[in-house]
């Protein structure tokens, strides 16, 4: 019985360890390829090692693009997306969680049914928003649709509910003000969820593509994720090129993930149970 368990623990070793192969073997060729020159990432055969070793992809990204403002763009927008998003969310959160007030079971009804409706379906009314309101191709633009995130307010709510009332009511007795329990008291006690989200809420608004692909047509006020579909080349495609373009986009995500992997999954976790 034992000799089969081991048997069986090693097959399934063995395809985890091939299916984690297929899934990483794109992300190392496409590391790879920007390694090589143009003319050996085109040419016919099969070569996992670089032949001629090289950067030029990436010194043509960062010497002869907007990359350095693309960076910049997606700073602001992803930061302001994150802090606004967790401001908007915790706040709502607590006063579905512990106040009573007219409206609060339709406004909660609201935010659960809008998990039926896709971001992509918004997308033009989106844009007519921005459009009207004179804010296409503008940061407030791209920040703006993306503060929309119903997933935040009902984990924010579902931590708060688990917050016994005594806090609450010893609070009020002492005097303290609605904004001074909300912060002081419930915020403090979930830091660690609130660290989570704010992690997975800026991986997501730095990984965003296509509101600002539809919201932006000026290079000056692309995001990174944009910006790099502007690297191209006189003569043709350059492989080589967008892809050193699309691993620099995606190099500070990574870093985040690998610094704070333990808080994204967990955020990953708090939203997929959710959803659930």
């Amino acid at each position: 019985m034992i000799r089969r368990l081991n048997i069986a623990g090693g097959l399934i070793s063995v395809f985890t360890v091939l299916c984690a192969v297929v899934w990483a073997f794109p992300l190392y060729w496409a590391a790879v390829t920007t390694l090589k020159p143009e003319d050996e990432v085109v040419q016919s055969g099969f070569g996992l090692i670089p032949r001629i070793w090289t950067i030029a992809g990436y010194a043509f990204v960062l010497l002869n693009t907007n990359i350095a403002r693309w960076y910049m763009n997606s700073i602001i927008t992803s930061v302001s997306v994150t802090v606004l998003v967790l401001i908007l969310s915790a706040s709502c959160g607590y006063a579905i969680s512990q106040l009573r007030f007219t409206g609060r079971t339709v406004l909660w009804l609201a935010i659960l049914a809008s998990f039926m409706v896709p971001t992509q379906t918004l997308i033009v009314t989106h844009f007519v928003l921005m459009n009207d309101f004179g804010l296409i191709n503008t940061l407030a633009g791209v920040v703006l649709p993306q503060l929309i995130v119903p997933v935040t307010i009902i984990v924010y709510k579902q931590f708060f509910d688990s917050i016994p009332k005594d806090y609450r009511e010893v609070a009020l007795i002492d005097g303290a003000k609605e904004y001074q329990i909300f912060w002081h008291v419930f915020i403090r006690m979930n830091w660690g969820i609130t660290t989570a989200l704010a992690i997975i809420t800026f991986i997501g608004a730095w990984n965003n593509f296509m509101w600002p692909f539809i919201a932006v047509t000026q290079q000056a006020k692309m995001n990174v994720t944009v910006g790099i579909t502007q690297v191209d080349d006189a003569f043709g495609l350059a492989y080589a090129r967008n892809l050193s373009g699309a691993v620099l986009a995606a190099l500070p995500v990574a870093l985040a993930y690998l610094i704070f992997q333990r808080r994204v999954t967990q955020a990953i976790m708090l939203s997929a149970g959710i959803k659930g």
